[in-house]
Order: structure tokens, then C-alpha cells, then sequence
């Protein structure tokens, strides 16, 4: 038997993605019943890839604004992060290629998935595919920036594997997905 049972959702808000207040029953380690409230925001799974080129020693990050990060302290509102995009009909891999020639002009055909995380479990829904991905730079079609239409604005940024963790240590990257994959593919020697 499952220690969840009487779920009921409310809709709070569906103007970006969904919020919904949900009330529903859990069994604690007594045995007991309690009832408990939450809000889960759900704005689908993602997908978030780390460009690098083994030859030059390379990453591929985007730079942009986000305005959540503002609203927080974050006196410009810019972020440092790899390239990364909600599914697209449910398919990470193709996602994460489509997202990367949109968002960093570069065509790259093959990804690896290296893990997958709920990324704030207390309250989003998300669940983030995390690639890796090899790009030279004849694989450039493209400016990127960012979509028509879906106001990203979008800066490229090549940088020395070096340089990105130490933005990583100075606090200049501070976004979560991106963090992980540096320390991924440093803990893993991925430039060894």
C-alpha cells in the first residue's frame, strides 16, 4: 500500500506554466494519517547539455538575462549557464541538439546522457536530462542567440575549461544545472 492517498489538485495559476495547490494524505513512520498542503509548480522536464572541445580545452556557456534572479539580488539579472531548454514532445536528446543550435548557433549530432535530477523537489515538478557533447568549430551553422520570437537574448560564450571553473569559485556562475555539470566533467577528467 502507498503512504499517499486522497490527492486533490486546485489550479492556482496556469498563465506561464501550472501551479496547483495539492491536499493529500501521508502516512508517516507511526502509521499515522496526516493531511498535508503543498504548491507543486509544473513547467515540464528539461534537458541541459555542456558544450566542450577536447582539443582546445574548451566550454561552450550562454549568458543571458533572467529576471527571477533580479527580483533576487542579482544586481544585472545576467547568468552564466549552459545551454538547456524545456522537452520538446517528451525527447531529451533531441531537445537538447535543437536548444544547442538555437541557443549557440554550433550543430552537433551526438550527446551523451551523463545523470538526471530534480532540481528544487520541494516545490517544481522538473526533472533535468544533463548531456555532454563534443563541438569543433566547423560545427558552427549559425549565430545562435536564442529563438525568433521567444525574447532570449542570448550571449556565446567560448571559454577555457580553466576559466569556467573559476567563475564557478569567484561566484560568477551561480546557476545550479551548470555548477553540476562543470563539477561533472571535472570529477570525471573529462579534459584529462
Amino acid at each position: 500500500m502507498g503512504k499517499v492517498r486522497n490527492i486533490k489538485k486546485e489550479l492556482l495559476s496556469d498563465n506561464w506554466y501550472s501551479l496547483n495547490k495539492v491536499t493529500f494524505e501521508y502516512q508517516r513512520e507511526d502509521g499515522q494519517w496526516e493531511t498535508q498542503v503543498r504548491e507543486a509548480y509544473d513547467r515540464g522536464n528539461g534537458a541541459v547539455i555542456l558544450l566542450y572541445n577536447q582539443e582546445k580545452k574548451t566550454v561552450v556557456l550562454t549568458r543571458q538575462f533572467r529576471m527571477p534572479t533580479y527580483l533576487n539580488g542579482n544586481s544585472d539579472g545576467m547568468m552564466i549557464e549552459a545551454c538547456a531548454g524545456i522537452l520538446e514532445k517528451g525527447n531529451a536528446e533531441q531537445t537538447v541538439k535543437m536548444e544547442v543550435e538555437e541557443e549557440t548557433g554550433y550543430k552537433i549530432d551526438t550527446v551523451q546522457k551523463v545523470f538526471e535530477s530534480y532540481m528544487s523537489p520541494g516545490s517544481v515538478t522538473e526533472i533535468l536530462y544533463f548531456f555532454i557533447g563534443a563541438y569543433e568549430d566547423n560545427m558552427k551553422v549559425g549565430k545562435g542567440g536564442g529563438a525568433a520570437g521567444e525574447t532570449e537574448n542570448i550571449e556565446v560564450l567560448e571559454m577555457p575549461f580553466g576559466e569556467a571553473l573559476r567563475l564557478l569559485e569567484t561566484g560568477k556562475i551561480k546557476d545550479a544545472k551548470t555548477i553540476m555539470l562543470l563539477q561533472w566533467a571535472q570529477v570525471n577528467r573529462l579534459f584529462s
